[in-house]
């Protein structure tokens, strides 16, 4: 009998979807796949990027770990997020509910509330950024309309941090349009039954839409996480990680040991413990809503 060859119903061969998909496993081998296991063979040498690594196994975690900048820097980058996170969820979801409303030219102003988030990462809006906050800046014009004193942005630790997270706090937009997208997936009887039984807009709230938000905020709770953990741009470019490196997170001393001091080795490994930091913070917040969900049903 002869054996007949494989053909799927649309008439190719059965090799052909893994000869299409090639380049995409090839891309990810070559430029995803490989430098993340480097990176963790680099962090077990001490190696300047430039000569061959010599092996000294864990010795960079353990001067990691016993040294007071990466654990200064995890301190830093710890306080920036559990400051911004909560701020920046509160924003983005007031926003939302004003921009839920069904009124005239409403997608111009949704347009309006996003573009600092597309603007903000640029380099341009953070030398602004910088000059709001210099002496004679926009801030203390304001400050003086009110007649409160002059504060020295650049010069105390609480000032400096408040300015890098105004600016991520300017840049709500991305959660605010997950956010709007969930309200707009609540159904309108739900609040009309509610003012049936004489439940006010503010009760409302607090009764139906923050419940049937639930999923999407622990979403953008995560994301934000993710986001702010990583930050570099801003504290590199506005305070330099000043005054007395209390502005310095992680990201800049990845940077700082790699590009400024060339330890590759040390930096990698750097690298490495951040990813389990950020892997662990992002556990524990699986774990507590989780336990709070089990406790609410």
């Amino acid at each position: 009998m002869k054996k007949r060859s494989y053909r799927n119903p649309v008439g190719v061969g059965k090799y052909t979807g893994l000869l299409l998909i090639m380049p995409f496993i090839i891309g990810s081998a070559v430029f995803t796949l490989y430098p993340f296991i480097a990176s963790f063979v680099l962090g077990l040498t001490d190696s300047d990027g430039i000569h061959f690594p010599e092996f000294i196994g864990a010795e960079n975690y353990a001067e990691m770990l016993t040294g007071s900048e990466f654990l200064g820097a995890v301190m830093v980058t710890l306080k920036y997020t559990f400051i911004l996170v909560p701020l920046k969820l509160a924003v983005s979801l007031l926003a939302a509910v004003l921009l839920n409303a069904e009124i005239k030219g409403i997608g111009v102003y949704r347009t309006i509330f996003y573009i600092p988030s597309i603007l903000g990462s640029s380099l341009a809006a953070v030398i602004m950024w910088q000059f709001l906050f210099t002496s004679g800046g926009l801030a203390e014009q304001v400050t003086s309309f009110f007649g409160l004193p002059p504060v020295g942005w650049y010069g105390s630790s609480g000032s400096a941090m408040a300015m890098i997270v105004l600016l991520r706090l300017w840049e709500f937009g991305s959660a605010m349009i997950l956010f709007l997208n969930a309200l707009k997936d609540i159904p309108a009887e739900y609040y009309e039954a509610a003012r049936v039984d004489g439940c006010g807009r503010v009760r409302a709230f607090f009764r139906i839409t923050l419940p049937l938000l639930g999923r999407v905020t622990f979403l953008n709770l995560v994301l934000q996480t993710i986001a702010a953990m990583q930050e570099f741009n801003a504290p590199y470019m506005i305070t330099g990680g000043g005054p007395m490196k209390s502005t310095y997170t992680i990201g800049m001393l990845i940077y700082d040991e790699m590009f400024r001091y060339h330890n590759a080795g040390f930096a990698n490994a750097v690298s490495w413990a951040f990813f389990v930091l950020v892997t662990a913070v992002v556990l524990v917040l699986f774990a507590v809503t989780r336990r709070r969900r089990e406790e609410d049903e």
